[in-house]
C-alpha cells in the first residue's frame, strides 16, 4: 500500500470499477492534473499522463476506485491522541491516510474551556499548511453528564452563549461541528449560536426524547453524533433521537461500524432508516492501528484488550480502534450495498460539514483524493489533492 500526493503534475487511474455518488461505473478512468479531477470516461480514451495506473494490474481483478474516504468524527491513532497537538495529530494522521481516509475532521474530549481553546486555534493553523485536516470538532464540554460516556464528568459544563463563542472564535472559522446535548439549559439557543457561526451543529451524549430532538433538529442542528451511542436507544412508546433524526432529511447520522458500538443488524438498520444520510466515522482513539493496553483519552484513563477501548473507572466504551477501510469491509459485510457504504465514507461526510463541492467524489473539478481498492476491500494506493481554500 502506498500514499501519493496528486497535487502535482498528472495522473490516469484506469481500468477500475469507479464507485462514486452511490453508483459503479465499470471499466472507468480517472484523470487528475494538479490535484483536481480534469476528465473521466470508460474504456480506453483516456490521454497519456505522467503517471498511469492499471488499476486491474495495481489491485487485481475488481479493483474499485473511490473517492478519498473523509472522516468527521475521530480522535487519534497509532499511538498519538489528537488532544496532545499539532506531532500527535500529524502521527494519527498518518495512520489513518494509509487506511484511505485523505482527509479528516480533527476531534476533541472534553477539557477546560481555556485547553479547548488552545487545541481550536491549534488546529485552525494547522488547516493553513497541512492538507489533510479540515478543522475541528468539539465533542463537548457541552453534554449530559448521565450519558458522558469516555468524557471527564467534572469538565462538563451548560453552553453559556459566552463560552460557545470564546470557543467559535478560537477556531476562525474551522470548527466544523460542535457535539451538544440540546436538552442542556441554554441548549437550543446554542445550537443556533453554532450554526449561524457556520458550524454544523450534532445531538449527541444526550437523554434527549424525540420530542427534544426534533425540536434540537428544528433549531438547525443537522447532525446525530454516533447513532445509537450515549444517548436513548429505541423503544416502541420512546423512539428517542434516532428515529427522529432518521425521519429528518436535513440530519446525517453518524455510525461506528465496527461491530462493537453497533451490532450488524443496527449497521444495515441505520443505512436502511436514511438512505444518503449515514456518515461512517472511526471515532478513533489513539490505539487504532496501535497495541493492546492502557492510553489517556483526554482526561479519562482507557484501558483496550482485544482491540476493544473501555474507560477503567465505569468500563464504558471509550471510542474505538476502527479504520476507515475496515468499517468499510464491516458494512458491506452487514448487507449494505458497496456503492452506498462507500458514499457513507466520502460524499454524506463531506456534505454534513459543507465541503461536498470540493471533496467526496470524483467528479470533474472536485480535489483529487483518490483510494484504490482490491477486489476484498482492501487498501491498495491512496492518493491526496492539495489545501482547500477557505
Amino acid at each position: 500500500m502506498s500514499t501519493h500526493s496528486s497535487a502535482t503534475g498528472s495522473l490516469v487511474v484506469h481500468s477500475a470499477r469507479i464507485v462514486d455518488r452511490g453508483e459503479i461505473t465499470e471499466d472507468g478512468w480517472v484523470r487528475i492534473e494538479n490535484g483536481a479531477v480534469t476528465a473521466r470516461g470508460t474504456g480506453a480514451d483516456w490521454s497519456p499522463a505522467d503517471e498511469v495506473v492499471d488499476a486491474a494490474a495495481d489491485a487485481g481483478p475488481g479493483a474499485l476506485l473511490t473517492p478519498g474516504f473523509i472522516d468527521i468524527h475521530g480522535h487519534g491513532g497509532a499511538g498519538a491522541s489528537f488532544d496532545d497537538g499539532v506531532e500527535a495529530i500529524r502521527t494519527g494522521r498518518g495512520l489513518h491516510r494509509a487506511h484511505g481516509t485523505t482527509r479528516a475532521v480533527v476531534s476533541l474530549v472534553t477539557a477546560s474551556i481555556d485547553a479547548l481553546a488552545r487545541n481550536v486555534a491549534a488546529i485552525a493553523d494547522l488547516t493553513e499548511t497541512d492538507a489533510d485536516i479540515l478543522g475541528s470538532h468539539l465533542e463537548g464540554p457541552f453534554l449530559d453528564p448521565g450519558h458522558h460516556g469516555a468524557h471527564e464528568p467534572a469538565l462538563l459544563r451548560h453552553p453559556v452563549a459566552a463560552d460557545v463563542a470564546r470557543l467559535l472564535d478560537a477556531g476562525r472559522g474551522t470548527v466544523r461541528q460542535v457535539t451538544i446535548a440540546p436538552e442542556l439549559p441554554g441548549g437550543l439557543d446554542a445550537i443556533r449560536q453554532i450554526v449561524a457561526a457556520g458550524s454544523a451543529a450534532a445531538v449527541g451524549h444526550t437523554d434527549a426524547d424525540a420530542a427534544m430532538a426534533v425540536a434540537a433538529f428544528e433549531a438547525g442542528a443537522s447532525i446525530l453524533t454516533h447513532a445509537f451511542n450515549a444517548m436513548p436507544g429505541i423503544h416502541h412508546r420512546a423512539p428517542g433521537p434516532v428515529l427522529a433524526a432518521a425521519a429528518d432529511h436535513r440530519v446525517v447520522l453518524e455510525a461506528i461500524a465496527d461491530n462493537v458500538h453497533l451490532d450488524p443488524h443496527v449497521i444495515k438498520l441505520v443505512f436502511d432508516s436514511a438512505p444518503g444520510r449515514v456518515a461512517l466515522i472511526t471515532d478513533a482513539m489513539a490505539a487504532a492501528g496501535s497495541a493492546d493496553g492502557h492510553y489517556d483519552l483526554g482526561a479519562v484513563s482507557v484501558t483496550v484488550e482485544n482491540g476493544v477501548a473501555r474507560t477503567e473507572d465505569t468500563g464504558s466504551i471509550a471510542g474505538s480502534t476502527l479504520t476507515q477501510d475496515v468499517a468499510l469491509r464491516r458494512t458491506v459485510a452487514a448487507g449494505v450495498d458497496v456503492a452506498e457504504a462507500v458514499r457513507a465514507l466520502t460524499e454524506t461526510p463531506a456534505r454534513a460539514i459543507g465541503r461536498s463541492t470540493e471533496l467526496g467524489g470524483l467528479r470533474v473539478g472536485m480535489l483529487g483524493d483518490a483510494v484504490l481498492l482490491d477486489a476484498e476491500l482492501r487498501v491498495a494506493r491512496v492518493w491526496s489533492g492539495p489545501r482547500l481554500h477557505a
